[in-house]
Order: structure tokens, then sequence, then C-alpha cells
């Protein structure tokens, strides 16, 4: 678990179900995401199965130190088409625009960097996602190139920690 001052961050469990239920179905996750499918507390138990079965994923809960809301989701993927592990953050819209996504994401980085698998973070975004673009940008990623997978194009973005 990581702590700032306004959030604390955890490992996704399957208490986090229903923040998955509603976190997948906002209109920002199904544009920029896609659709997973996700529509009962059953298919959220399975998604979240999925995630932790996975060895390659690491998914975090974002809640507020005030209240013990989750309001926003921070993954680690090691993707079988990227060199490096690649970093995403999907947030609640009700919670975009006040500085969460940044807090949580970078403190997220400082604390896996001391880790040498992760002197390369690399982070893709819909080029249309300009709010992750962003973000990106704040936390220190770099442009490096457009990318296709699976007949969609992406940018790809590219920190060094070292």
């Amino acid at each position: 678990m990581f702590n700032t001052e306004r959030l604390h961050i955890e490992l996704l469990s399957f208490k986090d179900n229903s923040f998955i239920l509603e976190l997948v179905n906002t209109p920002g996750w199904l544009e920029f995401i896609g659709n997973r499918n996700v529509y009962t507390s059953l298919d959220a138990q399975e998604y979240i199965q999925k995630i932790l079965d996975n060895k390659d994923y690491t998914y975090w809960v974002v809640k507020r130190n005030e209240d013990n809301v989750s309001i926003g989701l921070i993954s680690l993927i090691k993707r079988d088409y990227l060199e490096y592990h690649d970093i995403g953050f999907a947030f609640l819209p009700s919670y975009t625009n006040l500085g969460y996504a940044y807090e949580a994401t970078n403190e997220v980085i400082n604390n896996i960097s001391q880790d040498k698998i992760y002197r390369i973070l690399l982070a893709t975004t819909l080029p249309s996602n300009n709010s992750s673009i962003k973000l990106l940008s704040r936390l220190g990623f770099i442009f490096d190139k457009a990318i296709e997978v699976d007949d969609e194009n992406l940018n790809l973005y590219i920190r060094k920690l070292d």
C-alpha cells in the first residue's frame, strides 16, 4: 500500500467489486479503454479474478483518505507487444481534474522505481485522449512513436526512471 497526503493506494481485491463495475462502465473508460463486458456484480468478480490470475498485471485502487471512497485505478501491465511495462490510469468522472490521478500515479511510479525491472516505463493512449496525454507529460513521459495494436492506432510514451 502507498500513501499520499490525500490518498491511499492499495492492491485490487474482490472487495473492489462494485467500484470496478462502476468504473469500467463510465463513458471515459468505454471510449478510451474499451468495453470489458462487465455488467453485473458477477462479471466484475470474474474481471477482477482474471487480473489477479495474470502475473503480468498489477492493479491498484486509489481511495481518498478522508472517506475511503474508491476513485480510480492504476495499472502496471507487461504487454506482449511492448518491451517494458505499461502504466495506465482511470478515474471516476467526478474525481477528474482535481490532481488525484497525478498524485496517485506519481506515487506509484516513485515506489516502483526502486525496483530495477522498472527502470523504463511505457504508456499507451489513443491519440484523441487529450487528458491522458496531458497527464503523461506532467508525469515526465515523452512521446516515442505511434504504434498499431489490433488495428488500433496508439501513441506510445516513454519515461526512464534511472
